[in-house]
């Protein structure tokens, strides 16, 4: 069995008012998982539990935003909550296990749908060198996908400035596989025979949000991806970006925040160490 258990801090449970759910997809340059990271610090959300995935790989490391930590370990897959903000998020700090996104998705909606989540907000990020018209006139753009309307569109996102993703088409034939997938209509055997034939088009529903949105779509819930392009390296401007949407369309005004130095957004401890310790002087 795949099946995916939460673990609850002592004392501590959800919160039928946080009905948002903020996750990252894992993707290029890890900027969905920075900006959770940010909105984790920003709006003071408390870990509530952690979930135990067989489908993520195991990992381990020093709490990530306490700047004198307590011994509290950080692990793969836990949950935060920020009442005040509504919201709950999710952070996941290792990879998933190969040919095992769908199990996984599959257990992250049904522990939306168990939890009373309305809707969910996938962060995550795309190839620079995929992006077909290149446009940096309006600085970095946000693109999105949704389950509102069957093309993927949705009129708040427009009015926010975001661009549908154009690349999401329900009725080619990867992006239907994972609808069906997602329906538990195909079985896992299928799949690896399926990733062997992947052509161009094929890149965006091979990709973790894909997987993700078609599980939680699948559920009946509301699903928006929020996605930039970037190339690796320095990602953190696009996290904050992309922290920003999901704040903007959760309804919540950073300006609330308070951040380090009078600013809006607090930076998490373990950013200062996210390119490593600076160079050895005495090398020079």
């Amino acid at each position: 069995m795949n099946q995916m258990e939460f673990i609850a801090e002592e004392g501590k449970q959800f919160y039928k008012e946080c009905s948002t759910l903020i996750l990252p997809a894992l993707s290029i340059g890890n900027v969905g998982q920075l900006a959770v990271d940010l909105l984790i610090a920003s709006t003071k959300a408390e870990r509530i539990g952690y979930f135990d995935d067989p489908n993520v790989v195991p990992c381990v490391g020093n709490d990530a935003y306490t700047p004198a930590p307590q011994g509290d370990l950080a692990l793969p897959l836990e949950a935060y909550e920020s009442p005040s903000s509504a919201l709950t998020l999710i952070q996941q700090r290792s990879p998933i296990v190969k040919g095992m996104m769908i199990e996984f998705a599959k257990n992250l909606a049904d522990f939306a749908v168990a939890s009373g989540k309305k809707h969910i907000i996938i962060l995550s990020s795309l190839d620079f060198g995929r992006w077909q018209t290149v446009d940096m006139s309006s600085g970095l753009q946000i693109y999105y996908l949704s389950n509102t309307k069957a093309d993927g569109a949705d009129d708040n996102c427009e009015k926010l400035g975001w661009k549908r993703m154009k690349e999401y088409d329900p009725n080619q034939k990867l992006w239907k596989y994972l609808n069906t997938l997602a329906e538990g209509n195909v079985s896992q055997d299928d799949i690896s025979q399926f990733e062997d034939d992947l052509g161009e088009e094929d890149y965006y529903p091979s990709l973790p949000f894909a997987a993700m949105f078609s599980c939680f779509k699948a559920k009946g819930l509301k699903v928006t991806c929020l996605l930039c392009y970037c190339s690796e390296g320095d990602n953190i401007p696009d996290a904050f970006h992309l922290a920003e949407a999901a704040c903007n369309l959760a309804g919540i005004n950073p300006e609330t925040f308070k951040g380090n130095e009078g600013g809006r957004w607090v930076i998490p401890f373990s950013w200062q160490s996210v390119y490593g310790p600076p160079p050895d002087m005495s090398l020079f």
